[in-house]
């Protein structure tokens, strides 16, 4: 800025420079924007709440300005005075905290039980001595935070059933009856104004003499008025207050939480009477007139089945009430009785299609999977009267996988097939489709058929691609069967490192592939046209476009399903729908009956051969390759079953299952690269495979730095600080296995990672972020050996040798003593992390106690901040003596 032509002005108020108003240059802005007054820098920092230049970057800087009267030195009176009020300052806080964690995971989770084991097993008698009992309290607290659970979702399910009811219309019957009441309304309503037109003169006359007699409002005689009407103001401040999860949690510091407690209370045993209680205690006098109640009571979940007999018990009631009150001509009870029977039925409907559909796909993958494993019919019955609640999790888990994943090759195959073909089938994608609101709608008998058709398909899938490949695979090779699904307690390899193993590398590098699909799509458009060319029917299966381009335009592209219902839903996929949609016509060949049954034919032919491949080829491969990692020599080629080789060493089929997978996926991605290849000519592929080679060497060696080194050191410190002394009395000694400790550091380094990727900002965090940001193509390897693993591989190998060159290099030498030597060596470890925490805690108190230090002095003696000019030359100076 040049300053003989111009005056100096702020670059906020345009005002010049006064005595008391001095201009600052804080940044490194030069021209008309490089003053600025203090005032309306700060006015600027508040209200863009910035602390630095938003054009150049530079942070402003502030002096303090104390009090002339400040000692060099804080008196130990006013630091003791700071520091009481800081520690009662945190004692308010942390009583304050600990009465909304008592009252948020203590009174309300135990109020709950509480009260729910009195409601269904108590008497009035034992009413409050076993709400007061201390007795099992924490179990107790474990078993109230699931029905507090259990309520919330009951409440939300119910608030988002009305959205549904609001948004899409409830039932035809209900939308006919609230037409009718409407009509009738309307009928009442224009008699009236016929009765009202005769009366108009008469009801004005009475109207201006009212009027007359009516006094003028006054206004000193506001009073009389205001009493009545001062609460409503009150309440509507109250009401629109705003209403955040601090505030309804307590964590904002006050008690207003307490009276949100007492609703959650009163709330939770009001649903528990009228959801729990009214249908069981009908569900039990149902099964006590029917007298099956021993039978219900010998079940391992007899409160649960009665109560869903109750729920039912509940709908078909509701359905009489409804027809009673329509005779009667009770318009609004019959209004409020459909609304009911239609909550009873979408919960007993989502019960159904989510809970009991998947789980009985479950016990029937498991019923025809038997010989799989060699197990029978009684030792599931066993297994299910030792463990009854884990076997039924287990089977519905595994049941509600194979109902997801059965949805999403259906979608697959709408985008390779012709529209129409699968017209039976549900389209997951179409943007009419809700199945909430097909429970709504819809009248109870078409889902009970749409339940048993999706069963029957279900289970027919079940049988052509499990029971029948079991059955061929034991006939043709019969050595090969059944799988191993228990460990010898000798073997070399631990159950757990290999679970870790499997589930922290193998897993997610076959998941977060996304050629997997493509394969996939591609061998089904390959299989229907092979298909399409033997039986004529190319154009009803694919289309006289070849069904491509079309199907992928019409149908959206997604690798999983989106179901507006949750994963419960999925199988609405197959469901019948009315009619054929998105039908586009096609040419009927000759014997076309007999074509399609042909190739209903090849589809059970192709689903055979394809489980069959499945069953065998990964595991097959899987239990070669264990057998050469585990004993150094491969097996005899006539011992194929379980990896035994001449140790008897056995692996556990779901690893040899999941190696055998990835080595077929690693020569498929091979394969796939060839190919694509191939049409480059010679010199391009051999520049792409020597890239390729370098790309696998940079890789491998990386992997082995990353995912072998740093996890090793990472166990191996672990083992040796917590769990060896922990675990291992002081005079036995210690055995490390290595591979264990490996896999556990695995585990150990992805939880590091994530821990660091939420931490702060440092160099390890932006380590990992450009090394997970350039990923395996456009790696740089000697960045990550320099930045990411050379400094995590000095420091647990520095934290690795230090101790040990000090317990056997130094300690014997000023130490003498056999045992003492032997105690320092096993206890270093845990002692020097202790010293370790201890320092860091130590450092970060006196670090507190700085700050502390400040602002008992900024409280006490601060006066002011005046802001600091930056300095050009001396910048410049800096520069250039660099």
């Amino acid at each position: 800025m040049d300053g003989e032509c111009t005056e100096n002005i702020c670059r906020v108020c345009r005002s010049e420079e006064v005595p008391d108003r001095p201009l600052f240059h804080p940044c490194i802005c030069t021209g008309t924007i490089k003053f600025i007054h203090q005032e309306c820098l700060i006015q600027w920092m508040r209200y863009s709440r910035k602390e630095y230049c938003e054009l150049c970057g530079h942070r402003f800087s502030f002096i303090p300005i104390y009090s002339p009267d400040m000692p060099r030195r804080l008196p130990l009176k006013d630091l003791a005075a700071g520091l009481l009020s800081s520690v009662a300052t945190a004692v308010k806080y942390w009583l304050h905290y600990t009465l909304v964690a008592i009252a948020w995971l203590g009174l309300v989770p135990l109020t709950a039980c509480r009260i729910y084991r009195f409601v269904f097993s108590g008497s009035i008698d034992t009413m409050i001595p076993d709400i007061s009992s201390t007795e099992n309290i924490t179990s107790d607290i474990f078993h109230g935070c699931f029905v507090v659970t259990c309520t919330l979702f009951t409440f939300i399910g119910l608030v988002w059933l009305r959205e549904q009811v609001l948004h899409g219309g409830g039932p035809d019957w209900l939308e006919r009856d609230n037409a009718n009441q409407a009509q009738a309304a309307n009928n009442v309503a224009d008699q009236l104004d016929r009765n009202e037109n005769h009366n108009v003169v008469a009801q004005a006359q009475q109207e201006n003499v009212v009027a007359e007699n009516v006094p003028e409002p006054q206004e000193d005689g506001d009073n009389n008025g205001n009493e009545e009407n001062n609460w409503i103001p009150m309440e509507w401040d109250r009401a629109a207050e705003e209403v955040t999860w601090e505030r309804l949690l307590g964590l904002d510091g006050s008690l207003a939480f307490l009276e949100h407690v007492f609703w959650v209370l009163s709330l939770n045993t009001l649903f528990i009477f009228i959801f729990a209680l009214c249908p069981y205690h009908m569900g039990s006098i149902f099964l006590t007139l029917i007298k099956m109640k021993q039978y219900a009571a010998a079940c391992h979940f007899e409160g649960l089945l009665t109560t869903l007999l109750g729920y039912c018990l509940v709908g078909f009631l509701l359905i009489i009430l409804h027809h009673i009150a329509a005779l009667f001509g009770l318009a609004k009870a019959r209004r409020v009785l459909g609304l009911c029977y239609v909550v009873v039925k979408v919960s007993m409907l989502s019960v159904v299609e989510i809970g009991i559909l998947p789980l009985v796909c479950g016990w029937w993958l498991d019923i025809c999977s038997l010989a799989m494993f060699d197990a029978t019919l009684k030792d599931r019955e066993n297994s299910f009267r030792v463990a009854p609640g884990t076997s039924i999790f287990i089977h519905w888990l595994v049941g509600m996988v194979y109902v997801y994943y059965f949805a999403s090759f259906v979608l697959l195959l709408r985008e390779i097939l012709r529209p129409g073909v699968l017209w039976f089938l549900r389209n997951l994608n179409d943007p009419d489709f809700s199945p909430i609101q097909e429970m709504i709608h819809l009248p109870i008998l078409r889902h009970i058929r749409r339940l048993l058709l999706s069963a029957i398909i279900f289970g027919s899938a079940v049988l052509l691609m499990l029971w029948l490949p079991i059955r061929i695979l034991r006939y043709i090779l019969p050595s090969f069967l059944p799988y191993t699904i228990s460990l010898n307690t000798d073997a070399q390899v631990n159950e757990l490192s290999l679970e870790l193993l499997l589930l922290q590398v193998i897993l997610p590098a076959l998941l977060e592939q996304s050629h997997t699909r493509t394969w996939l799509k591609g061998i089904v458009r390959s299989w229907c046209k092979v298909i399409a060319w033997i039986l004529d029917i190319h154009s009803y299966l694919l289309g006289d476009n070849d069904g491509n381009q079309t199907n992928e335009a019409q149908q959206p592209q997604h690798p999983l399903p989106e179901l507006n219902g949750g994963l419960g839903a999925a199988h609405q996929a197959l469901l019948i729908r009315d009619g054929p949609t998105g039908f586009q016509p096609y040419e009927k060949p000759a014997f076309f009956a007999l074509r399609l049954f042909a190739l209903i034919i090849c589809i059970c032919i192709s689903l055979v051969i394809c489980s069959l491949i499945a069953l065998t080829l990964p595991v097959w491969l899987g239990r070669k390759v264990m057998a050469l990692w585990l004993v150094g020599a491969p097996p005899p080629s006539h011992q194929i079953t379980a990896t035994v080789a001449q140790t008897g060493i056995k692996v556990h089929e779901l690893y040899t299952a999941a190696c055998g997978t990835y080595l077929c996926w690693l020569a498929a991605r091979a394969i796939s690269l060839l190919l694509s290849w191939l049409p480059q000519g010679r010199a391009a592929m051999l520049a792409r495979l020597k890239q390729w080679c370098i790309l696998g060497a940079k890789t491998i060696l990386a992997s082995t730095i990353l995912l072998g080194i740093i996890p090793l050191l990472f166990g191996l410190l672990l083992e040796l600080v917590i769990i060896v002394p922990l675990r291992v009395p002081i005079h036995q000694t210690p055995v490390l296995f290595i591979w264990q400790d490996w896999a556990l550091g695995v585990l150990y380094t992805k939880i590091a990672c994530a821990v660091t990727m939420m931490g702060p900002d440092w160099f390890l965090r932006a380590a990992i972020e450009r090394a997970y940001r350039d990923g395996i193509r456009d790696m740089h390897l000697m960045f990550i050996v320099r930045e990411l693993a050379a400094p995590v591989i000095i420091s647990f190998g520095l934290s690795l040798a230090i101790p040990y060159v000090v317990a056997y290099s130094v300690v014997p030498i000023f130490v003498s003593n056999v045992q003492l030597k032997h105690y320092i060596a096993r206890r270093i470890y845990p002692y020097l992390l202790v010293i370790g925490v201890a320092s860091i805690i130590v450092t970060l108190q006196i670090r507190e106690f700085k700050k502390l230090y400040e602002h008992i002095k900024n409280d006490k003696y601060l006066v002011g901040q005046r802001l600091v000019n930056y300095d050009h030359r001396r910048v410049a100076k800096t520069q250039t003596s660099q």
